[in-house]
């Protein structure tokens, strides 16, 4: 066993706590739908935004950005902007408070404050619903293969077999320790709720600060009068047409990893990369737990704050970590044992790492913080599924009458059964990447024209949104279908196809729209005063200023996208700060730090000072 009695102590420990947790706010859970779902709509800002950055601190995420880490040095910061990491963004200085005016459970249900309630309304609501269920149910087995995966580095078969009554095939044992892991998950959310995963987000923040900071000071005592032997280019995060990195006489699989990447050439990689983010940021949230999260703030100024704390007590702890790691791993790679059938398996430097170079104790802060964030991120994604299970089915079509006591355990029902169906769906995933790809590629690029339209656009419609989505979605899944089969006839990354099912989403979205009646006005008049978005509103406007004329319109887009431009300098900033820390690169240190104060000082009178609910 890889881990020693001090570290399982601190394991067992924290999920003991988790399960108290849960059981210590059942009642408060159970007061009504609101407060199961949405912690009553009453958590401070600061902790629903931690909350959420311990959603996005996967352990298969994390092990996919050490790997770059190592790979492409600081230039690894950009590929990050494929999710895009800075919708965070956007999402900080505008969509959040526009999102959160609406005083919706679901984005579901936020349609009907969008496209009113006519029949029209009901495609387009259960589309979103299936949509948002397949991606929980996606992320869901993603998490749970991604868990099972990183346990048995740690907790070999062997030592575990004896205690178990029966035998398990080597193929199945990554899904035995997900399912017992994810029990304890599914306990502390289901029965505590919204209140219960926003205080065990809490306590797993704080471990796994200590832990990452642990591992970046062992990362700079150890890199002292040491040489790191990568190649020319390494260290800087500037870039040209070319990638310019040469692994050939360092590590030579480094150079077929880059290869099989298919960044290069990294200046169109990028552009082609920002083109789609920028997109996708304007489209606002996914309907998923960072959805959630801002639909459970206070108010619409705090779900701004809180959106904006996201990055802040993300990206500088995760990266302590990932570049902690990565200089350990490029100090002893000898020691490292990465091969695979298929060459070096660079995935596995995070838990080998860890393995190899983490001292007792620190070592279990660390296993125990990233168990934490694998139950965050289910726990977090299961809140979501009950939601629109409990909120856009159940109560919508099944039982709108339905009790308090109804809501709660038809929510218990739904918690455990969609736990269950994701297991079941855990077994036939072959690897991780297979899922995130799916994700990614195929569900997430129907997604982006329709939920762009829906907020800067009057005359989109319902059915304008239903075609865009379902075009969409169809023409990604056919893509990846023969992408997968035909690799010959589809080279390259999915990236470089997404304009041509962008461009497919975005013809659905228009014919959709002119081929039915426009909104009820009424019901655009009341979005436009309620959300108070900017864009093509001329017609609602007009209507809107002759009957209010004390209306104040929204004239604040050149502001938005300044202070946007200038809090994704910032972002960047937060998450290269750590790594010349740790690397003691004491010049770039000093000017991001210079930048980051300066961009600080610009925001609190663009952003913070002109807060509004």
């Amino acid at each position: 066993m890889k881990l020693t009695w001090l570290d399982i102590s601190i394991v067992l420990l924290y999920l003991s706590s988790m399960v108290v947790i849960g059981w210590l706010l059942r009642k408060k859970a159970r007061q009504n739908k609101e407060s199961y779902l949405m912690g009553g709509k009453s958590l401070p800002w600061y902790l629903l935004g931690l909350s959420d950055a311990s959603d996005m601190f996967d352990i298969s995420g994390t092990m996919w950005m050490v790997a770059l880490c190592f790979i492409y040095g600081m230039k690894s910061i950009w590929i990050p902007w494929l999710w895009p990491v800075f919708n965070q963004v956007f999402l900080m200085m505008f969509l959040s408070k526009w999102l959160r005016r609406s005083n919706a459970t679901t984005g579901a249900e936020w349609l009907t404050t969008r496209f009113g309630k006519d029949r029209s309304v009901n495609a387009s609501h259960i589309s979103v619903v299936i949509f948002a269920m397949i991606g929980c149910f996606g992320f869901m087995a993603y998490g749970f293969i991604g868990l099972g995966k990183f346990m048995e580095i740690f907790i070999p078969w062997s030592s575990v077999q004896p205690y178990f009554p029966f035998h398990v095939s080597s193929a199945y044992v990554p899904h035995v320790y997900g399912i017992v892991f994810t029990l304890f998950a599914t306990f502390y959310s289901v029965i505590g709720g919204m209140h219960s995963i926003v205080i065990g987000d809490l306590i797993k923040y704080i471990i796994l600060t200590i832990a990452c900071i642990s591992v970046a000071v062992i990362a700079v005592i150890r890199l002292q009068g040491h040489p790191l032997h990568v190649p020319e280019g390494w260290h800087s995060p500037f870039f040209g047409r070319e990638l310019g990195l040469d692994w050939s006489k360092i590590i030579a699989d480094a150079n077929k990893k880059i290869a099989e990447d298919g960044f290069s050439p990294f200046g169109f990689f990028f552009m082609i990369m920002l083109f789609k983010g920028v997109f996708a940021s304007l489209a606002g949230p996914a309907p998923n737990y960072d959805m959630q999260k801002i639909l459970s703030t206070r108010s619409p100024m705090e779900a701004s704050k809180m959106t904006g704390f996201v990055s802040i007590v993300l990206l500088p702890i995760r990266y302590s970590l990932i570049i902690g790691l990565t200089v350990l791993a490029l100090l002893n790679f000898n020691q490292l044992n990465l091969s695979s059938p298929s060459g070096t398996d660079f995935e596995k430097i995070l838990p080998t790492a860890i393995i190899q170079f983490i001292p007792a104790g620190i070592m279990g802060l660390l296993f125990t913080g990233l168990l934490g964030a694998f139950m965050s991120t289910f726990s977090g994604t299961l809140n979501a599924a009950q939601a629109y299970v409990v909120n856009d089915i159940y109560i919508k079509y099944i039982n709108p009458k339905a009790t308090n006591r109804q809501i709660i355990y038809r929510n218990y029902a739904v918690g455990i059964g969609v736990v269950l169906l994701s297991i079941v769906l855990g077994f036939f995933v072959k690897n991780v990447n297979e899922v995130l790809q799916w994700i990614v590629g195929a569900l997430y690029g129907g997604y982006i024209a329709a939920n762009m339209f829906k907020w800067y656009w009057w005359r989109f419609n319902a059915n304008g949104f239903f075609w865009g989505m379902a075009l969409g979605i169809a023409s990604a899944l056919i893509y990846a279908s023969f992408a997968k089969h035909y690799p010959q006839i589809f080279p390259g990354l999915a990236l470089y196809y997404w304009p041509f099912l962008f461009l497919i989403s975005i013809i659905g979205c228009i014919a959709g729209t002119y081929l039915s009646k426009p909104t009820d006005m009424e019901t655009l008049k009341k979005f436009y005063m309620t959300v108070r978005p900017w864009g093509f509103w001329k017609p609602v406007h007009q209507l809107v200023m002759k009957e209010h004329p004390e209306f104040e319109p929204n004239r604040r887009f050149g502001l938005d996208m300044f202070n946007v431009a200038i809090g994704i300098i910032a972002q960047c900033c937060l998450t290269i700060l750590p790594m010349y820390l740790v690397l003691w690169m004491k010049l770039p240190l000093l000017i991001t730090i210079a930048i980051l104060a300066i961009i600080i000082f610009v925001l609190k009178k663009t952003w913070w000072a002109k807060l509004e609910n």
